[in-house]
């Protein structure tokens, strides 16, 4: 749990995906739209990916991937960041992270 709670911290963006997950490809193009620059891991190329998979379950990420980390904290996957964009609320989360500017 500490080596994906690390690297999601190490950035104002961070995604855990998968290279097959087309809901990952989609959430970070959500992101990047807003002119921010996500640091992704792709748990199925990475070296630790399976460790960061089991960690981001026990974090409660279900489906691990895409596991979003905004601001240093874990936001959740694709069901929450969407919900977030359609309140209007992701862009304001992206300013507070310092991941976009305005």
């Amino acid at each position: 749990m500490d080596v994906a709670m690390k690297l999601g911290a190490s950035s104002a963006v961070v995604i855990f995906t998968k290279s097959s997950c087309c809901i990952s490809h989609t959430i970070e193009t959500l992101i990047r739209s807003f002119g921010a620059n996500p640091t992704v891991y792709e748990l199925d190329t990475h070296p630790n990916g399976k460790q960061m998979e089991k960690a981001l379950i026990e974090l409660g990420c279900q489906p691990s991937v895409p596991a979003i980390f905004i601001g240093k904290e874990l936001v959740g996957g694709a069901n929450e960041i969407m919900s977030l964009n359609v309140r209007g609320k992701l862009k304001q989360l992206l300013i507070r992270a310092n991941a976009i500017w305005v």
